[in-house]
This record gives structure tokens, C-alpha cells and sequence, in this order.
């Protein structure tokens, strides 16, 4: 029976997923900054299932966290870093406290809890560390260029983890949704105080526009849930997992576009080196 440690399970991805974890039969860490966000979650699977408070950013409470699944379920064979959130904010517009929140959230979070699981999995030679991205860690947004700076951080730490832990039998897949009926695009969403004239028409624009789409956002939380277990169930599973129409379509072309855009200055790009011979 697998154990999963899953953080910010308060809301969204997390939450439906540790449901569907405790459904199955498994066992689940259910974290989340307020244990009470997450009764109602483990309340019915008392062998299987155990909350603790944790705040990614305090040390602390991740080195709790992580001794409580052990002492408990004796290991953590899924670990998933959910805990995060969005900030809406030109670069110009930006709150020096609300960046450093941000990437202490969602970068140093991810980083943190993943060093505290990392010994356990590495001296069980198994394990998979699911790290929730988004397609914003691909294709960035006006108003959203801090944002996607965490999750390009996130894809770039997760990919060269993959590399570091394979030989030690650890998997590594970075979940990659675009818009999600969660909290994430209401309470859940941070935006700058300080809105500039001269932003209007881009990061001003881009936070009227996700604002409005908050509610119908075509994403499925439950179906998102079901193909992340699916995908952690695969003897190969993926390095990367997008999840909906549009995470796959805008990926394609953001894809297309650096193709051409390589083939349009490559040979500049070669003319950079030494000459050969």
C-alpha cells in the first residue's frame, strides 16, 4: 500500500487528490497551513490517513510533517509539491514583500520539502516526487511574468532532478494544468496593490481577463486528480503531464514558435563559437 505526502491539500489539485489517494485504500499525509481545512478529508479513514499542519515555507514544520508520515506509515513513497499560488503584478508593479512570498511559496517550498523527503526515498532506491507546475512554466503572461518565473524554476529543478535520482530508482513527473476550476484564480490569487497607467493595456488587461474567467474555467480538479494517479501508476510515467486543451494546444505552439525562431538565427547562433579546426 503506497503512502502519499501531499501538500496544500486545503483546496484544488491537492485536495481532490488526497481524496482519490484515501478512496483507493492508500495511505496520505494531508497537509495544509490549517490542519482544520482538511478534517473533513481524513475524517473517515482514521488507519489510512493522518492531517498536519505545514506551512512550506517553515523548516520546521516540514521536518514535523515528514517525521509524522514516517512514525506513522513507516515511509513516503509519492511525495507531491502542490503548495503554491499565483501572483498578478507586472514586474514594475510588484511588491518587493510580495516576491520574495512568492518564491519563498513556490520555489524554496518545493525545494525544502523535497530535501526533507529525498533520504527516505533514496534509501528505499524508490519513490516518485510529483511537482505541481503549470503551463505557465512553459508560456508566460503579461501580469503574470513573477508567477511564471516560480514555475520555470520549478520545471527547470524538476527536470534535472529527474536526471539526478533515476539511478536511485526515483521518478519524477511535472504536472503541467492550464485553467482549473479551483481557488486558484480566487481567494487563492494575490495581486499587486500599486496597478500602473502604463500597464493597463497588457498586465492590466491579463488580470480583468483571468478574473472573469474564475468559475468557468474548463479544467476538471477531479479529472486532473484521477490522471496524475494514472500517470504515477505507470511503470514509465511521464517527465512532464499537461493537463487540459489548453495547457496542450498553447504548449504545441509555443513549441512551433521556438522551432522557428531557432531556424531563424541559427546560423548566427553557430557563427558564436570559435572557428572550427
Amino acid at each position: 500500500m503506497p503512502t502519499w505526502f501531499i501538500t496544500g491539500c486545503s483546496t484544488g489539485f491537492g485536495r481532490e487528490l488526497a481524496k482519490a489517494v484515501l478512496a483507493r485504500g492508500w495511505n496520505a499525509v494531508v497537509t495544509a497551513r490549517d490542519p482544520a481545512s482538511v478534517a473533513d478529508i481524513v475524517a473517515d479513514y482514521s488507519d489510512t490517513a493522518i492531517s498536519a499542519p505545514l506551512d512550506v515555507r517553515d523548516k520546521g514544520q516540514i521536518g514535523e510533517a515528514v517525521s509524522a508520515a514516517v512514525e506513522r506509515f513507516g515511509t513516503i513513497d509519492v511525495l507531491v509539491n502542490n503548495a503554491g499560488y499565483g501572483y498578478r503584478a507586472a514586474l514594475e508593479e510588484a511588491e518587493e514583500d510580495e516576491i520574495r512570498r512568492l518564491f519563498d511559496t513556490n520555489v524554496f517550498g518545493v525545494i525544502d520539502v523535497t530535501r526533507a523527503v529525498l533520504p527516505i526515498m533514496r534509501r528505499q532506491r524508490s519513490g516518485h516526487i510529483v511537482n505541481i507546475s503549470s503551463v505557465a512554466g512553459r508560456v508566460a503572461n503579461p501580469g503574470s511574468s513573477l508567477y511564471s518565473a516560480t514555475k520555470f524554476a520549478v520545471n527547470g529543478l524538476s527536470k534535472g532532478l529527474a536526471k539526478e535520482v533515476k539511478p536511485l530508482g526515483i521518478k519524477v513527473t511535472i504536472v503541467e494544468p492550464s485553467g482549473f476550476r479551483t481557488d486558484f484564480a480566487g481567494r487563492s490569487i494575490r495581486e499587486t496593490k500599486r496597478s500602473m497607467e502604463e500597464y493597463a493595456d497588457t498586465a492590466g488587461k491579463f488580470r480583468a481577463t483571468t478574473a472573469a474567467q474564475h468559475g468557468k474555467q474548463p479544467g476538471d480538479p477531479v479529472r486532473a486528480a484521477e490522471a496524475i494517479i494514472k500517470a504515477v501508476q505507470q511503470a514509465e510515467p511521464p517527465l512532464h503531464l499537461l493537463l487540459g486543451v489548453n495547457a496542450v494546444e498553447r504548449t504545441r505552439a509555443e513549441l512551433e514558435e521556438r522551432m522557428a525562431e531557432l531556424k531563424a538565427w541559427e546560423d548566427i547562433s553557430r557563427g558564436a563559437d570559435f572557428p572550427a579546426g
